[in-house]
């Protein structure tokens, strides 16, 4: 299989991944975590884990997620605050809500909210 290389300032490291992947959700859906009570829009994808091996490291061993997977960058919220969340595509499904997430960045990164997902803005895209 051909690899991909790609630096990633998050993680100080350049990161090795996979040419082609598939990842399951895209920028702009609504999604939910799994096993924790939030919910959050995409923002961003990493083909695989590209954050800081500290990071990855304080994850508890038994719920640890496999690096080999794409990673989502999120505007997340729950019920008490809004965050930025860094979540495997096995830690997430789609929001069944369909709602608007109520994170104050969304209005700088997207235009609207349709049919269950965001507009990223015209000026973001490439």
């Amino acid at each position: 299989m051909e690899r991909a290389e790609f630096f990633s300032s998050q993680a100080g490291r350049t990161i090795i991944a996979p040419r082609q992947t598939r990842a399951r959700f895209g920028i702009g859906d609504v999604v939910r975590h799994r096993m924790f009570d939030f919910r959050g829009v995409v923002f961003d994808i990493d083909p695989v884990f590209a954050n800081s091996e500290e990071w990855y490291q304080s994850i508890p061993e038994d719920i640890r997620p496999q690096r080999d997977q794409p990673f989502y960058h999120l505007l997340a919220e729950n019920d008490d605050s809004s965050y930025v969340a860094y979540v495997s595509q096995g830690n997430l499904l789609a929001d069944p809500d369909g709602g608007p997430i109520d994170h104050p960045t969304v209005r700088q990164l997207f235009d609207s909210f349709r049919d269950g997902r965001y507009r990223m803005r015209r000026a973001l895209t490439h």
